[in-house]
């Protein structure tokens, strides 16, 4: 007899959608609504240059990545993160959580 179980969108266990499709979090901030992804050391394979020290970002770093989580002046849904990831910016995780205190 076949087992029984719950049909899922995606084919995916408990309803979730692909990891592409997924939303991503969305950290609001006074300087703006950001999507904040956290970088492992080992997924870190290229330098990169913070916006907030003007320091490199060595490869196997662990920092974050960020984007607004919508472009400005622009009529898209406000959640739509793909729209504004061509703005992607790396960032020490200590730089990015004082960027407040450094304007």
């Amino acid at each position: 007899m076949p087992r029984r179980g719950r049909r899922s969108s995606g084919g995916r266990p408990g309803g979730r959608p692909p990891l592409s499709r997924r939303p991503e979090p969305v950290e609001e901030a006074t300087d703006g609504d950001w999507v904040v992804r956290q970088l492992s050391g080992a997924a870190s394979t290229k330098a990169y240059r913070c916006p907030g020290c003007d320091q490199e970002i060595r490869p196997g770093t662990p920092h974050v990545v960020t984007w607004p989580a919508y472009a400005r002046d622009s009529d898209l849904e406000p959640w739509d993160t793909d729209s504004a990831a061509d703005l992607r910016r790396h960032w020490h995780t200590a730089c990015w959580r004082a960027r407040d205190r450094r304007r």
